[in-house]
């Protein structure tokens, strides 16, 4: 009898702590473009992220921020280049953080919205409605 009712309150912690994931944008995430992988973790009351690994960094562990459009930061390296800050919210949609791409070397407004546990759309914009949408997916 007593091990039925610690199973029967296990497996209902274990639903009620399913919702909290599905709300949860923290993690390892793979991007579409050059095998990207970026760490969302809270950053205070924010969320931010930073590029852990790509194609880039495979080819050259050093590889620097060369396209940056301030000349001063062109140094840093891409490993752990912070390119997602400001993002507040949620449950499943953040908004007024910004998007930087060290591909261009520019930083957009941008929006994160949590599809599913394992799913997230981020859009970065100029200027609306000149917006560009990626879709990630969950690493762990």
């Amino acid at each position: 009898m007593k091990t039925s009712v610690l199973t029967a309150l296990a497996v209902a912690a274990a639903a009620l702590a399913s919702p909290a994931l599905a709300s949860d944008p923290t993690g390892l995430w793979q991007t579409p473009t050059n095998g990207g992988q970026v760490r969302i973790e809270r950053c205070g009351q924010a969320l931010c992220g930073t590029l852990v690994t790509s194609s880039h960094i495979r080819a050259d562990p050093n590889a620097r921020d060369a396209r940056n459009k301030d000349a001063a930061l062109r140094d840093r390296p891409l490993r752990g280049l912070r390119m997602l800050s400001g993002f507040t919210g949620g449950p499943t949609e953040w908004r007024g953080g910004s998007v930087y791409n060290p591909e261009d070397g520019g930083t957009y407004r941008g929006t994160i919205t949590l599809t599913n546990d394992n799913t997230l759309r981020l859009r970065g914009c100029i200027v609306a409605p000149l917006c560009k949408t990626q879709t990630w997916t969950r690493v762990q």
